[in-house]
């Protein structure tokens, strides 16, 4: 009877602890593929979410050890590590965001080379393989990979969805779902379609292009104000009697609320000061 106990007591104990653990693991799974979601629309080819992650504790060991050598200061040394691991996933978006806005100022120019295409005479792939060669620089190589594909399979709505998954772009989504959709229910107002698609985004980037120019001012002041108390830091921590001060439990409680307060101020700032995202929609 003891024995009997005993197993299920060491079974309902397996199971409480089979699920305490397998929420994080699906948790991480999701962060994983966001992750690599976001390293795909940055444009950087080849490179994993794991790999990424790596590079990121890395750098942050790096800075770390380099700030501590610096300044001897354990707070210092922490804080920094704290910035060199932030600051890759921050490079990662900037990346991802200049990629997409560059794109979608050439879009105009796909979209005349489409309608140009099919004007001549071409089919719609035959239209689409001829962006890889005369379409902008940009998306030259996504276009590529959807004439390599469609050679291969045949299959042109399969080809779309692999090009709007590898471009992962709101504006690609809307043009190549027109596309889709033309092709499928064999519309003949293809030309007329695009040339309304042109008009809308070159409207939307002119009024982008404004709203950016009025929001920089914004963004390059908070990056002022969050960097310039930690630069005088910086310097103040050369010092051998600055060093003690951060060095005891009142300097390093100090420099750990100026970081919380000024991550919290920038974020407030660059949260006021951003532009709204153009989603995806049509994934």
């Amino acid at each position: 009877m003891g024995v009997i106990v005993g197993l299920l007591c060491g079974l309902g104990l397996l199971l409480v602890w089979s699920s305490l653990w397998s929420s994080p693991r699906s948790q991480r799974g999701v962060l994983l593929i966001r992750l690599g979601q976001e390293i795909h629309a940055s444009g950087m080819r080849g490179v994993s979410s794991t790999l990424f992650l790596w590079f990121v504790a890395l750098v942050a060991i790096a800075a770390a050890v380099f700030g501590y050598a610096l300044t001897r200061i354990p707070a210092v040394a922490f804080l920094a590590s704290l910035v060199a691991a932030a600051l890759p996933f921050v490079i990662l978006r900037a990346r991802a965001r200049a990629l997409q806005e560059k794109r979608m100022e050439v879009w105009p120019e796909v979209v005349e080379n489409l309608i140009s295409a099919v004007r001549a005479g071409l089919s719609l792939p035959e239209a689409l393989t001829q962006v890889a060669i005369k379409g902008p620089e940009v998306v030259r190589e996504d276009f590529e990979h959807f004439a390599r594909d469609y050679r291969a399979t045949g299959r042109f709505d399969d080809s779309l969805v692999t090009l709007k998954a590898r471009m992962a772009d709101p504006v690609a989504d809307r043009v190549i779902e027109a596309l889709r959709l033309t092709r499928t229910v064999g519309g003949s107002e293809l030309g007329t379609l695009l040339e309304t698609l042109v008009k809308f985004l070159r409207q939307d980037i002119r009024i982008r292009g404004e709203l950016r120019a009025r929001q920089s001012w914004t963004v390059g002041g908070a990056r002022v104000a969050a960097a310039a108390p930690w630069i005088v830091v910086a310097l103040l921590a050369t010092r051998a009697e600055a060093a003690a001060a951060f060095s005891s439990a009142a300097g390093t409680a100090l420099l750990l609320a100026g970081a919380v307060l000024t991550g919290v101020a920038y974020w407030l700032m660059t949260l006021l000061g951003r532009l709204p995202a153009d989603t995806r929609v049509l994934t």
